[in-house]
């Protein structure tokens, strides 16, 4: 009887662990994207100011600037859309998680 009962515990905590795992590995993704465009960001900051001694104009200086404004939007972009990856595929994996316990619900 107590095996029953643990067995029928264990199985129903199976969906919850189920969004915990993916819970956990969507922030371990969102957090590893972060990382990776916070330091995009440092080395295009870092490598505007290197350039930045080379300039001998105003227009030249200028240029930097957009170039870097490009750079950065480019990067914040990219990570955006991956940020939204990830979210619509943890999304759907939590949808799938649902739908199998509604199912089992059913049955």
């Amino acid at each position: 009887m107590f095996q029953d009962m643990n067995k029928k515990i264990s199985s129903s905590m199976g969906p919850f662990k189920d969004l915990v795992n993916i819970q956990t590995k969507m922030l371990e993704e969102l957090t590893r994207q972060q990382m990776e465009c916070t330091k995009s960001c440092i080395e295009a900051t870092i490598q505007q100011t290197k350039e930045m001694q080379k300039c001998q104009s105003p227009t030249d200086l200028i240029e930097l600037q957009r170039t870097y404004a490009k750079e950065l939007e480019d990067t914040l972009k990219h990570a955006s859309e991956q940020n939204m990856k990830a979210l619509q595929d943890a999304r759907s994996e939590i949808e799938g998680v649902a739908q199998d316990a509604f199912d089992a619900f059913n049955n």
